[in-house]
Parts: structure tokens; sequence; C-alpha cells
């Protein structure tokens, strides 16, 4: 087995690798203090519309839903846009700020790819690629190794929206030759798979909208990376009442026209569950008056009714779950590997859902599709639906993942390739925004997931405790 300072050794002292020190190009930005715009109320938007007739077609719904329709509604949906990372867009990812983390994320695949054998047919898979900055950064570090390099036989995506998937596709630098698109005439223009032109030879390039329908060869072991794709999943929002009984906290319309309190007084009641509501926005938050279908669903579990009080707010991600489950199945079943990389705890949460624009947060019910909607991770949640499935490790802080891959003789090496002193300022900046436990360093976590039948613990994590692997941790909310 290749030894992690050897591998290390092939990336740090090479300048091959494509890109030299340059001013750098997080999702950065304050986690101290939510600062809020105050909108003044324009005419309402297609997508703001068609909530609100929602609403008062069907009674409040819940956050799961408006996260859907904001995010991904092709009536103007946030991410139907495009440009939405980088200084000109609303966040910055991990990616975006350093040549250095897409870099030492292929310095842990070629490592784990020697310890499974040096298998001759790889697979690079990615959930919610952005404007595939990250993958791009993989693929020209990999080809410091070139008999890894050379198993790599295609990329996929897991990306629906149209707008970023030519992004990608431009990153990638894919032939137009190449490219066929979907046969969609709704989405003319959109690619469906390519052919990217990587060192001496050729990787197809394919996309798709769900994980399942990836086909791979049997032979073909993928390499998954998940970047900051589970944040932005939907989530449901829950309210513990008395007698164990959970409320479900749903989005209705905020003006208080007759037509919308009627719809609203038949579901729930106000529900002051942040100074949001408060805000001038198109929507505010109620709480459902009985047990919704979602709560009886998805709280049955008994740890939900022992491990929080009255009073208490829980958050829910089940369709995080649900791929996380199919994640880990694949994995096993095509003996694979995978990072999961985002920001979150490793136990259940009750108040993180935001919006964030212009790089601030901001109130998640104003001006639907005009900023991006996340929600902090719940680790142990993922870790759980992976649970006899596949083998977890982690989650680690991504500061302490990124050192112990070797990030800080990377950036050493990077500051050897000039004097520019502005140069060297920024290279330090960003592995320190990167690293720092106050900025991305902490908060920001990494999971490992292997085939359940692995022996290999991975770098740099720890086998599982007895606890992590038979439940999950759950830390109680106090409000």
């Amino acid at each position: 087995m290749l030894g992690r300072t050897a591998v290390s050794r092939g990336l740090l002292q090479s300048k091959a690798l494509g890109y030299v020190a340059t001013p750098i190009r997080c999702r950065l930005f304050s986690n101290s203090k939510i600062i809020r715009t105050t909108s003044t109320k324009e005419d309402p938007t297609p997508l703001t519309k068609h909530i609100r007739d929602t609403i008062l077609a069907t009674g409040p719904i819940s956050i799961a839903k408006y996260m859907q329709l904001a995010l991904t509604s092709p009536v103007g949906g946030y991410y139907t846009r495009g440009q939405v990372f980088g200084r000109s867009g609303d966040f910055v990812t991990s990616p975006e700020i350093s040549q250095m983390f897409g870099e030492i994320m292929a310095v842990w695949y070629v490592l784990h790819w020697e310890m499974l054998g040096r298998p001759q047919k790889t697979a690079f898979v990615e959930l919610g690629p952005g404007r595939g900055t990250l993958m791009a950064d993989m693929l020209r570090a990999s080809k410091r190794f070139p008999d890894f390099i050379k198993s790599i036989r295609s990329v996929h995506f897991v990306e629906k929206s149209p707008e970023l998937r030519k992004l990608q596709h431009e990153k990638l630098g894919c032939a137009p030759e190449s490219t066929k698109n979907v046969q969609d005439k709704s989405d003319q223009g959109t690619p469906a798979m390519a052919t990217a032109s990587i060192g001496a030879g050729n990787i197809d390039v394919h996309w798709y909208g769900l994980l399942e329908e990836i086909k791979l060869e049997s032979d073909c072991v993928p390499l998954v990376m998940a970047h900051e794709f589970f944040d932005a999943l939907p989530i449901y929002k829950f309210e513990k009442g008395a007698g164990d009984l959970w409320s479900e906290i749903l989005v209705d319309v905020a003006e208080s026209s007759t037509k919308a309190a009627d719809a609203s007084s038949k579901v729930g009641t106000a529900a002051n569950t942040s100074e949001q509501n408060k805000q001038n926005s198109d929507f505010k938050y109620v709480r459902s008056r009985n047990v919704t279908a979602n709560a009886a669903l998805l709280l049955r579990d008994q740890k939900f009714s022992s491990m929080f009080d009255k009073g208490d707010h829980i958050e829910v991600s089940p369709e995080s779950a649900h791929i996380m489950t199919q994640l880990a199945e694949w994995i096993s079943a095509n003996k694979g590997m995978g990072l999961v990389v985002d920001y979150g705890q490793d136990w259940t949460q009750g108040d993180t859902f935001r919006g964030i624009k212009n790089h601030k947060f901001d109130n998640p019910l104003s001006s639907p599709g005009s900023m991006d909607l996340t929600a902090d991770v719940d680790f142990s949640y993922l870790r759980y639906a992976a649970k006899d499935k596949a083998s977890c490790f982690g989650p680690v802080e991504q500061g302490f993942f990124l050192h112990s891959m070797g990030i800080q003789a990377r950036l050493q090496q990077l500051l050897n390739t000039t004097r520019d002193s502005s140069v060297q300022k920024n290279l330090v900046d960003c592995y320190r925004r990167l690293t720092d436990p106050n900025s991305m360093g902490r908060i920001y976590k990494v999971l490992a997931v292997l085939p359940k039948d692995s022996s290999a613990v991975p770098i740099p994590f720890t086998p599982p405790t007895t606890e992590e692997l038979n439940k999950p941790k759950i830390e109680r909310i106090v409000k």
C-alpha cells in the first residue's frame, strides 16, 4: 500500500498541476450574526405568486415544499439562475476559495484508490457540483498520478439545473462537437453527455437529475463526492408540544386578506419561531393545530420523545436520509468510496433554516427565488440512514481533515512559486478561511463512506464507536 506521505509528495512537490500561485478565487459568510436586509414591497414575482396561489388553494405548506419551490421551480427557482456562486453571486464555496481544496480532495481519492488495490476502472461521481470547479481541480491534480488518471473512465454529475450544467460543461472544457443535449424542447442546449480532454486522453462526462439514473459498468469503482449538497435539500420543522405531540411549522401567506386568513385559521396558529415573521416578507410561519402526517411519519422513533422537551424545535430532512441510504447501498454494491463535505453538526438542531443573499444571511420567507435557502446538515441522521448498508467514518472537522492530508505543505509549495507579497498574502488568507476554526475549519465537516464489508479505516478517520454504529447522537435543543 502506498502511504499518505508518498502520495502527497507526488502532488505537493510538483508545479505540473497546471496552477501556480495566483490571486485565489466562501459558501463563506459571517456565522456570528444574522444580517437581515430590509426590502420594500414590490409587485410579486411569478414564483411568489405561484407559491401564494398554492397556499391559498391548499392551505399552509411545509417548509420542505417551500424550499423545493423556491430553489428549483421552473417558474423562477433560485438554481435556475446559474450565476449564484462566487463574489458576483450570493455565496462562495470552498473550491472557489482556493485550488488547494480540490487538490487535497484528489490526494484522498488517490490514496484510497491505492488502498483498494488500484482498480483499473473508476469513475468520479459528484452530487451538486456547482460550477464544476471542484471536479476540474480534482481532475487536474489527478494528472500527477498517471495510473490513477488512466483508471478514470468517466465523470458523472447529479445536477438538475440547466444553467449550472452549462457552467460545468464549460468549466471542464468539454468539446462542443461531442456534446449531446437533453431531448427536451424546454431545455434546449442543456448538456446530457460530452467529452472532456484530460491530459493525454479523453473522459466522458454525463449529467443526471437523480442518483439512481447513473449506470456504471459492473467492474467500475465509483469515487463519490457530495460537497455542499445535503445542506440545500428540503427540511421539515417541528415543535414539541404537550403529551409528546409534535406540531409542524408551516409556511403561510403573510397578507391579512380574508381569504388568506380563512386558509390559515383552518390549519394553524401564528408561530413566532423567529423574528423573521416580523420582517417585511411575503410569507410567514404558522404552527399546525394538530399532528400532521409529516410529524406522525418522521417523528415516530421514540428518541424524539425522550430527547426533547416541550417547546423544542427540530429540523428533519427525509430526502437527505433517502439519498444517503441510496448512496451507501450503491457504494457497497460497487466497492466504491465517498466523501460528504458540508456544514452542520453531528446532532439534530432546531433553528438553522435561513436564506443567503449577497453574502449575508437574509429572511428565507422574503422574495423566494432571489436567494439560496439552506439548513445545517445533521450528520448523525446521515450516518443512521447508512447504518447496515455501508461503513461511515467521522465526521471530522474540515480543518483537521485538510491539515492531516497535507494542505500546509501544499501552501508552502505555492508560496515558493511567487515573490509577489500580495499573492502570498492571498494564499495564506485563503488557507486560513478553509482551516481556521472561527471560519470554515470547524463548522464544515467531512464524512467518509466505504463499503460495508471493507476492513480499511480511511485516513484521517478513526473506527466508529459502538454508540455511533447503533444510534444517532442527538443533542437536546434548549430554546
